[in-house]
């Protein structure tokens, strides 16, 4: 049309024609200036000692989550779909299909990718469980090992280090002639052995672990110490046991709770008696000034474990409420075992390290996974992580004794069906208590008491596995990073372990309030448990002595059958 022409009625149907044809190229500029997904989380700020418990602070080196796994480029297609439905976050993708990000709980442009490689992100996304608020697991990204993600499943992919976590070992089963099996490492020596209900297993360290169940017994040797658990008594329709452990002629008692979850039965540390509430608000809450305590008031000045272990761990400067003092506490008690631990068997740890030197840790090769080297400490987010995890227990423990008065905490939880600590979506965070083997990039590597790990996934696999990050290791255990295979039942006693000592810390820091420039607590006594402690069982050193001889036994037998069917020289 000529819209020179003056006519008025053809200068108002230009000026129509115009504005028509001006409504696309508007619209087309609104949808490409709106972002296609939304921006990377920002990295985690140095630790603060900020008050009040949270399950949300992550160790160090989280990153933004990756949505291409090693080795595979995801290509974004050129079809963006805008929906208005809210994204659950708790979906699951089937895995080897496509990729979906989005912003649960938002209207947004869900972005469909065509590499067929599943990652679900969903940004902003919180569970809550019972002690506070944690990222939704499931195949969440890890918050805690160098952008590592993780599925739920029987691999992880690390976005950085390339790394898959292989829940399987390298080596060979073994049937063995009077029944039961025998795993056997490449180099040829026996990893573990399961014959006549009694399961032997070796670390990688040379450490073996004995477990049977006996006359309704569970014995549980480990070095020249161990426990014996026996059924003890019921609770409103829950299980407890006693444990009596012994080691090096002391004996003590425990009370834990049973669970079965999954199957299978686990046990979790039962406290023996409670604080009043106001002393655990106490411990969480922060002073009203820093506190200075230093190596002279911990007494650790001139400890060897505390040289040993100097480049790895360092107290805070001061303390700006108790739950960092407890964090110190927890983690020098767990280094102190370690460096027991170390002594007591320092020909099999050399020996072990010799050995992984000289043949190249068991057949590992280029695949070995890389063990910390150089200057390795525990960073302020990690001793963060762990003290949220001590500000969220006894803010926990606050809550239960304040609602059954101090005296039936731990009854009140549910009794069936309740998911083991271990596996809890609430507990993130643990601190290695002994020496456990893990698999890394199918691989063996070694975790000592003191090393710090985060739990990635919740669901066990077939092998009673879950994945887990390396927040923080020792020089020659797994580096710090990798995505590591753990079993669950490795876990709880990591947890187990972390209960008991901050019951202990708890009583240690009622003793110290009010002296050395600690402030004065509320009311520190103490109110029994509804299941009290159980006497020792003094046969438990027999019956720990007899467990070894058995287990001598049957590995002299099946090194025999090993080494006749080509395994070599058992170790």
């Amino acid at each position: 049309m000529n819209c020179v022409y003056k006519g008025e009625d053809v200068l108002r149907k230009c000026a129509m024609l115009l504005l028509l044809m001006s409504i696309p190229v508007y619209g087309w500029g609104q949808h490409k200036n709106e972002p296609s997904k939304p921006s990377a989380p920002a990295k985690p700020s140095a630790p603060s000692h900020s008050s009040g418990p949270s399950h949300s602070a992550a160790p160090a080196h989280s990153s933004a989550p990756s949505h291409a796994s090693a080795g595979h480029t995801a290509t974004t297609s050129h079809t963006n779909t805008n929906t208005h439905a809210a994204a659950s976050a708790h979906s699951t993708t089937p895995a080897g299909h496509t990729t979906t990000t989005g912003r649960a709980g938002a209207t947004g442009h869900t972005a469909t990718t065509s590499t067929g490689h599943t990652t679900t992100t969903s940004h902003g996304t919180t569970a809550t469980g019972s002690r506070g608020t944690t990222t939704a697991g499931h195949g969440a990204t890890n918050t805690a090992g160098h952008g590592t993600t993780t599925t739920a499943g029987h691999a992880s992919t690390s976005g950085s280090r390339g790394t898959t976590a292989s829940h399987t070992p390298p080596g060979r089963t073994v049937s063995l002639k009077g029944g039961g099996s025998a795993s056997v490492r490449p180099n040829g020596s026996v990893r573990s052995i399961d014959r006549g209900g009694m399961h032997i297993e070796h670390g990688v360290r040379g450490g073996r672990t004995v477990v049977s169940e006996r006359n309704g017994a569970r014995i549980v040797t480990r070095g020249r110490g161990g426990y014996v658990q026996r059924a003890y008594v019921t609770r409103g329709g829950r299980s407890y046991y006693s444990r009596t452990y012994y080691d090096h002629g002391v004996y003590r008692t425990g009370v834990y709770r049973g669970y079965y979850y999954g199957g299978r039965p686990y046990y979790g540390y039962y406290a023996p008696y409670y604080y009043h509430p106001g002393f655990y608000a106490w411990g969480y809450q922060p002073w009203g000034a820093p506190v200075y305590w230093g190596v002279g008031a911990w007494g650790w000045g001139g400890a060897p474990w505390y040289g040993f272990y100097g480049g790895y761990f360092a107290p805070y400067p001061y303390y700006a409420s108790p739950a960092f003092w407890l964090t110190d506490y927890l983690l020098a008690s767990s280094l102190q075992a370690a460096y027991a631990a170390r002594a007591e068997a320092n020909a099999d740890a050399v020996a072990a390290d010799a050995q992984a030197s000289n043949e190249g840790g068991g057949g590992g090769g280029a695949d070995r996974p890389a063990a910390a080297s150089g200057a390795v400490t525990l960073t302020p987010e990690v001793k963060q992580a762990i003290a949220e995890e001590v500000k969220a227990q006894l803010a926990a423990q606050q809550a239960e004794a304040a609602q059954t008065g101090g005296g039936n905490a731990q009854a009140a939880a549910p009794a069936s069906g309740q998911v083991p600590p271990a596996l809890d979506p609430a507990q993130r965070t643990f601190v290695v208590d002994a020496d456990v083997t893990v698999v890394a990039n199918g691989q063996e590597c070694a975790l000592t008491a003191g090393d710090v790990i985060t739990r990635l996934t919740d669901t066990p696999d077939a092998d009673q596995t879950v994945n887990a990050s390396v927040a923080a290791s020792k020089k020659s255990d797994c580096a710090s990073g990798q995505t590591v295979a753990v079993k669950v039942d490795d876990l709880q006693e990591m947890y187990n372990h972390f209960q008991e000592q901050l019951t202990n810390g708890m009583g240690e820091l009622a003793k110290k309030q009010g002296t050395g420039g600690i402030p004065k607590a509320p009311d520190t006594g103490t109110t029994a448990s509804d299941v009290p402690p159980p006497p020792p069982d003094n046969t438990a050193a027999k019956t720990l002595q007899d467990q070894q001889a058995a287990a001598d036994q049957a590995e002299t037998q099946v090194k025999q059958e090993t080494a006749a069917s080509g395994g070599g020289g058992a170790q």
